[in-house]
């Protein structure tokens, strides 16, 4: 899980990138060839990603992460994945969306990494 996690935090410095990128070069991707598979790809991830994330809030309780955090970092991602290949969306609400996400990520990996040392350390004892 703290790879997938990874994984939708890269994307997320991925997606401000190609934004940029696709500003730069002043072009209209092909929704089939290009939009489409990385979306498409991304979604699995993120589907997978929040059953996950879900069972062990479930199992796990922590006090500052909720499933609804969950569900709308997933919603959030869906979106800007998609509109990272397009010049024409607002950079504002495009970045603002980006770093709330990765905030919640972060915040999540940090605490499913706490967890492992946790149960780590009564392992140990």
């Amino acid at each position: 899980m703290i790879q997938q996690t990874a994984q939708l935090i890269d994307e997320c410095e991925h997606s401000v990138s190609r934004f940029w990128q696709m500003r730069e070069e002043d072009r209209t991707p092909d929704f089939f060839q290009e939009v489409k598979p990385h979306a498409d790809k991304i979604h699995q991830l993120l589907k997978e990603w929040q059953q996950e994330a879900n069972k062990w809030i479930e199992q796990n309780r922590p006090k500052y992460m909720h499933t609804q955090q969950i569900a709308s970092a997933v919603e959030s991602m869906e979106q800007f994945v998609v509109q990272s290949f397009y010049k024409e969306t607002s950079k504002k609400r495009f970045l603002d969306a980006i770093h709330s996400t990765s905030y919640t990520l972060k915040i999540f990996e940090r605490l499913v990494r706490e967890g492992e040392t946790d149960a780590n350390e009564e392992t140990n004892d």
